[in-house]
């Protein structure tokens, strides 16, 4: 009775709260200690994070060659030079047209901040010469104050440089192997499961749909809006439009963010460049290209891997964002749609097997095709295989 006596001062409802938040307590302690190995292990957790991505992306080039007759080994290799082609040429088309261009946007940068001073000084807001030399000056102050620290990261991004390409090297290293390998590492990977491995196979394979369909999906709508932007811009006679185009392009990998990035520095080189009625222009294309992507292109191809509320994406690369900056917010929301995909696999039960096929003296009369009973059949049975007998015919 006293072991009771406890129990009943509670009430039921306040119990299950208890028992609810002991729960939620240790969830988050194991998953703040598993986000805490992932960031001090960041060196080998970012290229595999990012090798994945890469072979959801390139895994069907590498399996229609296979189904073509090659063998596995060439057929990763074929798929690892395009790739590397790929990325290649766009850096050489980049490459090529920053330096080519870039001379004409100093000038026209240039010839755009004179027009803009003799509107400040003839304009309505009348402005003597002698305070915006005062706002210039200023502007150069604070960049001077600003040189140490500017000096200080590039100091460290040389620093790391070599951390840089190491992962750079182990990130391929993966990719080759989950490409060549991928059906039995995760055949080998399933073995410590045990009786698990059905579950763990079939969340699994559910999260790899997701993750592939999310990466495809994302890659071609991310491709449209670049080539569309970056005809905008060349139409206009925008410099860098090339680079701007490809950095459009991966600006749109970051949901909701990337655009806007990309789009704010397109939008200072148009003004820079061809004047404010360009930059308001390129504006308006922009957003309503924006809104045909969000209405049109992303729920016809990624809507069904990616059913997240906005506010959901955006609390997921805030949360991305904080815990491994830039990289965490382009991970972060394939991440939680494999999550979200996984678990409801990884919690329910095996789907049922069919029957067996009945054997071949199962499923037909009783009687031989002559009409005669079975001498003995039903001696040799016992009543209960007599009954299940009856119940079949």
């Amino acid at each position: 009775m006293l072991s009771d006596r406890p129990t009943k001062l509670v009430p039921p409802v306040l119990a299950r709260m208890a028992a609810w938040c002991l729960c939620l307590i240790l969830v988050g302690v194991v998953v703040y200690f598993f986000v805490q190995v992932i960031a001090r292990l960041s060196f080998v957790a970012l290229p595999l994070a990012i090798a994945l991505l890469l072979t959801a992306l390139l895994f069907p080039l590498t399996r229609s060659l296979r189904r073509a007759g090659m063998r596995s080994i060439w057929a990763t290799w074929i798929t690892m030079i395009a790739a590397l082609a790929v990325l290649s040429g766009t850096g050489w088309l980049v490459g090529a047209r920053a330096t080519e261009e870039f001379p004409n946007l100093v000038k026209q940068v240039q010839a755009t901040v004179a027009d803009v001073q003799e509107w400040l000084t003839t304009g309505p807001l009348h402005l003597q010469q002698t305070q915006i030399t005062d706002y210039v000056n200023e502007v150069v102050t604070l960049i001077d104050a600003q040189r140490t620290a500017i000096t200080g990261t590039v100091l460290t991004a040389g620093a790391v440089a070599f951390e840089v390409l190491a992962s750079i090297v182990l990130m391929l290293f993966v990719t080759f192997f989950l490409l060549k390998d991928g059906d039995r590492i995760w055949a080998w990977f399933l073995k410590g499961f045990g009786r698990m491995s059905p579950r763990v196979d079939r969340a699994g394979r559910a999260a790899w749909a997701t993750l592939s369909h999310y990466v495809q999906g994302s890659v071609i709508v991310a491709a449209v809006h670049g080539v569309v932007m970056g005809i905008v811009l060349a139409g206009m006679g925008v410099p860098l439009w090339a680079p701007l185009a490809v950095l459009i392009f991966f600006a749109s990998f970051i949901p909701i963010v990337g655009i806007f990035f990309a789009g704010t520095v397109a939008t200072l080189v148009t003004l820079g460049a061809k004047g404010i009625v360009y930059a308001l222009i390129f504006i308006g294309i922009l957003i309503v290209e924006q809104q045909l992507e969000n209405h049109v292109l992303q729920p016809l191809i990624v809507g069904r891997a990616l059913r997240f509320h906005p506010l959901a994406i955006i609390l997921v690369l805030a949360v991305g964002g904080i815990l491994a900056g830039i990289a965490g917010a382009v991970v972060a929301v394939p991440v939680a749609a494999v999550i979200y995909r996984a678990l409801p696999e990884l919690r329910s039960d095996p789907p049922a097997l069919p029957p067996p096929p009945p054997p071949p003296h199962e499923g037909v009369s009783a009687g031989p095709p002559g009409g005669e009973e079975p001498s003995g059949a039903g001696d040799r049975e016992s009543g209960a295989a007599g009954r299940a007998g009856a119940d079949t015919e």
